[in-house]
């Protein structure tokens, strides 16, 4: 399973859930596998959420992937680059993949848990990681980069991408989109505001990156389907992705899961849909 990246990791004591099958009842019910509601969650509470790794997901929930590969898509742009910056990079997943990297390779990441698993997998490929807060001017000098990507930033500084791009140079970037998997936010939430619901449109980004001197040369959207097939795989998600539900912990939320643990049982897996857009922009030449 893949997952918006807008928004980071978080802390892991956060409690969470992890996935075996939906059941049919409260405390003690049990799913077809024979495993209880505690049982689930405490396997998810006990599960790691650093990083940008969703191994943990297989054969609990699945989500279709955006049809234009943005890893293969990545990685056939750096192998073109000369100086390249992967910002909000998470454990350095994306990254590692590239099969071939840039003389001059860069990643930023704001989480220090993050930090250091990004730099054990980067730094034997040569890539520098620097430690920089997410909401911070980027450490590097104008003009310092004729690629630039992201793969689910959590906010997009255009002003900031578009400095350090040399002329010519592009930024290229797979998003979250509006109201992804809100199906499974409004379920523990509620219906949303209709401002969170468009607070991710495409076309906004497209006007924020013209704004910064950008010319957006690619924008495609796209909604793909998503399956929890039981409540360890929701809370374990909503451990990793903090920003679906803020300040998710089972505590607070355990009538809401052993509802949803009841209806996964009864009725089969949770189905929500995410959304993502790709789009890359160019610098103008000087």
């Amino acid at each position: 399973m893949t997952t918006s990246r807008a928004g980071r990791t978080s802390h892991t004591s956060r409690t969470g859930g992890a996935g075996g099958a939906g059941g049919t009842g409260g405390a003690g019910g049990t799913g077809h596998t024979g495993r209880t509601f505690e049982d689930l969650v405490a396997e998810a509470a006990a599960a790691s959420v650093d990083g940008w790794d969703f191994s943990w997901f297989e054969g609990r929930a699945t989500e279709e992937r955006p049809p234009w590969g943005y890893a293969r898509a990545m990685g056939e742009r750096l192998a073109g680059a000369s100086a390249a910056l992967d910002i909000q990079t998470g454990g350095g997943e994306v990254l590692a993949c590239a099969p071939e990297l840039p003389p001059l390779t860069v990643a930023t990441e704001g989480w220090p848990p993050n930090v250091a698993k990004a730099t054990a997998l980067l730094h034997p490929r040569g890539a520098v990681v620097v430690a920089s807060p997410e909401d911070a001017p980027l450490p590097f000098a104008d003009a310092a980069f004729d690629l630039v990507t992201s793969r689910h930033p959590v906010r997009t500084y255009w002003d900031e991408i578009a400095r350090v791009l040399r002329p010519g140079g592009t930024y290229f970037s797979q998003q979250v989109g509006p109201a992804s998997a809100y199906e499974l936010v409004e379920y523990f939430l509620g219906p949303q505001p209709e401002e969170n619901r468009t607070a991710r449109d495409p076309e906004r980004a497209r006007t924020a990156a013209r704004k910064a001197g950008l010319t957006v040369t690619d924008l495609r959207p796209v909604r793909l389907r998503m399956e929890f097939h039981d409540i360890g795989a929701v809370v374990h998600f909503l451990r990793k992705v903090i920003w679906m539900v803020p300040d998710f912990t089972v505590e607070a939320y355990e009538p809401q899961l052993r509802s949803l643990h009841e209806k996964i049982g009864s009725e089969g897996p949770f189905l929500a849909h995410s959304t993502r857009f790709l789009i890359e922009a160019r610098k103008p030449q000087a």
